[in-house]
């Protein structure tokens, strides 16, 4: 090798240097995405359920000033009661409208504190889930960490309020009941001379409906608590959402020049590997090209024997396969390409022990047939059916679209492998196309490790 072709083939060395660093990089760009839309998805239902909150409270808070303007109407038809005797029977009716209609308003404040007990267990659930995804997140998820403990802790406390407006308003539902059964008792008995008992009874149900309005107050006092609380924890979610937001543009932008990055150093190989002069990679992409001629030329020779027809060769109808997890998919020409595929793939296993998978895929990234250690029948575990059970999938990812769809002599491509379980590992893609009577079919796929 003289030193032009030396210089190159240290050229190609640093560009793939470049290439596995700008792959680690990307796809950690990528798992950030993940979680920042996570995030984002978390912050939008917290947003929601705070917004329920605010609601439900407002409805107390109405319902509650309602009831208190009754408790003090039906309280001043009593004072008008006492002061003229002579109208004792319209008063007394006066009384008993004024009681069914806080006891109306008492059951909307009773629902309202439903409504919102609800909606705060809810939100609970939310919070822990936000931050259990804040734990998932390490560094990159301690500000939602801190706005799920914040979150949680007002779900907590709006719950307790809710649960003590209940309480009180059962008491007072109790003690409307009461005086309502005595006024009418007592209205009932008045024609028998006993007017007396009635003022006093009346005088006794204003000292306790006075006990009721103060009561009412302290529940509509409540709400006014729970809605500042709400308000304020609402306008914090809506600038870290504003944030989560403003992040995820950032990492999309910054994903896309780190993916074109890749690119760049993918091409710098393909060229300095074009040249012809030897590098690290070459004996491996003259492997895999020689692989994927012999695969379509056995494609060929089936179709020409009446093994499998063209049409069914190219079937792109993925009919997916029943309790399947990662879902899985069957082709017309699966059968085929079982029993044809494995000799070949399984060769090329033993080409080198960096090589980790040798697999042909389709124009779509569908890969039918894998390496027999690859193809386990799948469980009831979808992390180890990911790592195990990768064959009948479509990886339609960067990676495997474009090893599936190139038509270049060959294509080399650096990405992390999804293993499953959220364990990656920095390999090698070497793809070249595959094509059956003048066709593109697709490609055969070598993925092997940085040595």
């Amino acid at each position: 090798m003289n030193d032009a072709d030396a210089t190159l083939a240290e050229f190609a060395h640093q560009a793939g240097g470049l290439g596995r660093e700008a792959a680690d990089i990307a796809g950690a760009l990528d798992d950030l995405g993940a979680v920042n839309r996570r995030q984002g998805a978390a912050f939008n239902s917290l947003f929601e359920d705070l917004r329920g909150m605010v609601s439900s409270n407002q409805s107390i808070h109405h319902e509650s000033r309602e009831a208190e303007k009754l408790a003090v109407e039906t309280r001043n038809s009593v004072e008008s009661a006492l002061s003229d005797t002579r109208m004792l029977a319209s008063a007394v009716a006066r009384v008993e409208q004024g009681i069914a209609s806080v006891g109306g308003a008492l059951k909307q404040v009773a629902r309202a504190a439903e409504d919102i007990g609800q909606i705060a267990f809810q939100t609970r659930i939310v919070a822990f889930n936000a931050s259990v995804e804040a734990i998932r997140a390490g560094d990159a998820g301690k500000g939602f960490g801190v706005v799920a403990e914040a979150v949680k802790d007002l779900a907590q406390r709006v719950q307790s309020s809710s649960q003590l407006i209940t309480t009180t308003v059962a008491q007072l539902d109790q003690r409307v009941e009461a005086l309502a059964k005595e006024v009418e008792a007592e209205h009932g008995g008045r024609q028998g001379g006993a007017e007396a008992a009635v003022d006093a009874a009346i005088t006794a149900f204003r000292s306790a409906f006075g006990a009721v309005a103060d009561k009412i107050h302290h529940i509509s006092s409540q709400a006014d608590s729970n809605l500042a609380t709400c308000g304020n924890v609402l306008n914090a979610v809506k600038i870290l959402d504003k944030d989560v937001e403003t992040a995820s543009d950032t990492l999309e932008s910054s994903r896309s020049r780190a993916h074109a990055l890749l690119g760049l150093s993918e091409n710098l190989i393909e060229i300095t590997t074009r040249c012809g002069v030897e590098t690290e990679d070459s004996p491996y992409i003259d492997a895999v090209v020689q692989a994927a001629e012999e695969i379509g030329q056995l494609f060929e020779d089936a179709v020409d024997g009446g093994q499998i027809s063209l049409t069914d060769l190219f079937d792109e109808r993925y009919e997916p396969i029943a309790g399947s997890n990662p879902q899985q998919h069957s082709t017309r020409y699966l059968r085929f390409v079982d029993q044809v595929l494995p000799p070949t793939q399984e060769a090329m296993l033993q080409f080198s022990p960096s090589v980790v998978f040798c697999a042909a895929v389709d124009r779509n990234g569908y890969l039918p047939t894998h390496n027999l250690k690859f193809s386990k029948p799948q469980g009831r575990n979808p992390e180890w059916n990911a790592a195990n059970c990768r064959n009948r999938r479509i990886f339609d990812d960067r990676t495997g679209l474009a090893a599936g769809r190139n038509e270049k002599p060959f294509l080399l491509q650096t990405y992390r492998r999804d293993m499953g379980g959220g364990k990656h590992v920095l390999m090698k893609d070497l793809s070249a196309p595959i094509f059956v009577k003048g066709r593109h079919w697709g490609g055969l796929r070598m993925a092997y490790l940085f040595e």
